[in-house]
């Protein structure tokens, strides 16, 4: 009998820009121009069908007067179209229109379409390159950064996926302008969980500027978009896999996810994560983490930002404790919860270990309570 030693050791740069401004469509152009892609000249821009006439067909016609090929594949908007079906269909949409290993994907929307298309970008061909155009401040805060991309089950949010980063990524400040305001508010939720686990800082900044930012003022969004990238690039720096540290990113998640699949989507990711933060700090303050008066800062600045903070009666609340089973971070069938520490840290329980063991006791009593 023979072995053989296939030794595969390399080392990878996956380093890319997020450039923070204001109508980039042109500078994206321009990029491709000088080789972000490579020498690719084939471009499959995926969208969503609300973001399609807003800029997607702005991005794709600017990709073909530039001299090249473009198509354009869109997805009904919605959480609920973040499949597999979804994934499936735009494949092989692609596959019909020629579409091989010498193409580019180019994501152009929210959070659900950044999370699908640098998916589909992951296994297409067995992997091509993709970049985000991110049009919405959940997108800037949360999806566009970290290279996390996945589609929906019946289940769960985001179980079926892989890490994947991009070329470079987008973040048109510009285009928020267009946003339904339920969708510029949900987009703070990140904002406000990445204060609550990093920034003292930054959380005395939303409070303060909160007006400001909800009315879209170029500075005041400059900021928060500067300060999510910043604290999620240190936190992603340090552990790409999410074999640890990353965890804490899941602050007010365990709730936030089961909640809104339990929903149906009828609340968006961040008023779901919203509730979520809101049931993870009472639960830091049940275990000692946070004082009383941090726990109502909390939940006065997630009020502040017009983000709901209690559980709506229409969701059935024993569903939602046994939905807590399906989040990533159980292990062997125990529930495991990320916990701050303060406002602006989070408490490490052992070295590199940053979620903890709850009782589904306790965590019953919070989500009855709220």
């Amino acid at each position: 009998m023979r072995t053989f030693n296939v030794e595969l050791k390399k080392v990878v740069d996956d380093s890319y820009e997020i450039e923070i401004g204001f109508e980039l469509e042109n500078q994206l152009i321009e990029d491709l121009k000088n080789g972000l892609a490579g020498k690719i000249h084939k471009f499959a821009v995926i969208t969503d069908s609300i973001v399609k006439d807003l800029y997607a067909d702005k991005i794709t016609n600017l990709l073909k007067e530039a001299g090249y090929q473009a198509d354009l594949f869109v997805f009904e908007e919605g959480e609920k179209q973040k499949s597999r079906k979804t994934k499936e269909e735009i494949e092989d949409a692609m596959l019909a229109k020629g579409y091989r290993r010498d193409c580019c994907v180019i994501a152009v929307g929210g959070g659900v379409v950044t999370d699908l298309a640098g998916f589909v970008a992951g296994t297409f061909g067995r992997g091509v390159p993709f970049i985000n155009y991110a049009t919405t401040l959940l997108a800037a805060a949360d999806a566009s950064v970290g290279g996390k991309t996945a589609v929906d089950t019946p289940l769960a949010t985001n179980l079926i996926g892989l890490f994947n980063q991009p070329e470079k990524v987008y973040i048109d400040i510009a285009t928020w302008k267009t946003l339904p305001k339920r969708q510029v508010i949900s987009g703070l939720a990140e904002t406000i969980k990445h204060a609550c686990l990093a920034s003292w800082d930054l959380f005395v900044y939303l409070d303060t500027h909160m007006e400001e930012i909800l009315s879209l003022e170029k500075e005041a969004c400059e900021h928060i978009a500067e300060e999510n990238c910043r604290i999620k690039y240190h936190v992603v720096m340090k552990d790409e896999r999410e074999s640890g540290l990353r965890e804490v990113l899941n602050l007010g998640h365990t709730v936030g996810r089961a909640i809104e699949t339990v929903s149906d989507y009828e609340l968006m990711h961040g008023e779901a994560v919203a509730i979520g933060m809101v049931a993870e700090v009472k639960l830091a303050y049940q275990l000692g983490y946070v004082t009383e008066e941090e726990r109502d800062e909390v939940i006065a600045l997630l009020a502040k930002a017009k983000l709901p903070t209690a559980i709506p009666d229409y969701i059935d609340r024993e569903s939602l404790v046994k939905k807590l089973y399906t989040d990533k971070k159980v292990r062997e069938g125990k529930l495991r919860f990320v916990i701050q520490k303060r406002i602006g840290d989070v408490v490490e329980f052992e070295p590199g270990v940053f979620a903890t063991p709850i009782e589904e006791s306790i965590a019953r009593e919070i989500i009855m309570d709220m």
